[in-house]
């Protein structure tokens, strides 16, 4: 069985590596200074962000594994699963980790932006790569949040100054995050060609009798991204979302059998619904008119 490290709070990783513990709820490790380390898999209970010039080999992201090279921000969540198996040997890395605790953020505006921060999904293969600008400043900012720690003492004036600087840490990550979604697949027809290839192959092995209906999620798997991460790309090349994109899919296959002449029941069936009301509903929602009121024109 994997040695997993349960990092239930900032502090248990900075214990770990031998950085400071400079605050109950955030934990700043300074590489440079605690390296070499050993290499850890990780079970986070907190959010982190992971900034680095190179990371150790064999890392992974979830279930799956993660490439990373140059200077890049790995972001982790509460309820995830990274890093890599210590297998004894000690390595060097520069860079930086910033751990907070959920309860840091509770009750904050911070805490309700935290969902429309999608580089802390799981990615396939995916970080938010760091330019020599981008790295200084995140030094910079970094070593001020430290500075803070170290020179005050925990007070609720002293957590709202935290708070500063977690968010326009985070508003720069969202900033880079935005730069990679622009530049990623510049042909907006190959994630058309792409998402609409996994739906065909979809019907074409009869998984909806299985699985149901496909989902924006099947489909980003398949196409070896996180969910968000294909929304949002998904929306910026066509104006609609994933998930209506797959509804006009079914529903167009669904018109041709019909006209086929199969019912509405066994159309239903064969689309995936679980129930034909289902499908009578949809159907309306995206044509205009019942599976009957179609059929009948």
């Amino acid at each position: 069985m994997k040695k997993i490290l349960k990092v239930e709070n900032p502090n248990v990783y900075a214990h770990h590596v031998g950085a400071p513990e400079l605050h109950p709820l955030l934990s700043i490790i300074h590489f440079d200074e605690v390296s070499p380390i050993h290499n850890s898999l990780n079970d986070y209970g907190v959010y982190g962000l992971f900034i680095q010039r190179e990371f150790p080999k064999n890392l992974s992201y979830g279930v799956k594994p993660i490439v990373v090279s140059d200077a890049s921000v790995i972001a982790v969540a509460p309820g995830q699963l990274g890093g890599g198996e210590d297998n004894g040997e000690l390595f060097t890395i520069s860079g930086w980790a910033l751990l907070w605790s959920p309860e840091l953020i509770h009750n904050t505006d911070l805490e309700t932006r935290m969902c429309e921060y999608h580089f802390f999904s799981y990615f396939y293969s995916e970080s938010l790569k760091v330019n020599d600008c981008e790295w200084h400043f995140f030094s910079q900012l970094i070593s001020m949040m430290r500075q803070e720690l170290e020179n005050n003492e925990d007070s609720p004036v002293l957590r709202q100054v935290l708070l500063g600087y977690l968010r326009l840490l985070l508003e720069y990550c969202q900033r880079i995050y935005q730069r990679q979604l622009s530049k990623g697949d510049k042909d907006t027809s190959d994630i058309l060609k792409r998402f609409h290839a996994v739906l065909e192959q979809y019907y074409f092995d009869e998984k909806q009798f299985q699985l149901g209906l496909p989902t924006v999620s099947y489909c980003a798997s398949e196409m070896a991204y996180s969910p968000h991460y294909l929304g949002d790309m998904f929306r910026k090349a066509t104006g609609i979302t994933a998930i209506h994109y797959i509804h006009i899919y079914v529903i167009n296959i669904g018109k041709s059998l019909l006209m086929q002449g199969r019912n509405i029941s066994e159309t239903s069936h064969l689309l995936g619904f679980e129930y034909s009301h289902h499908f009578t509903r949809l159907f309306k929602k995206i044509v205009g008119v019942t599976p009957s009121e179609f059929i009948g024109k």
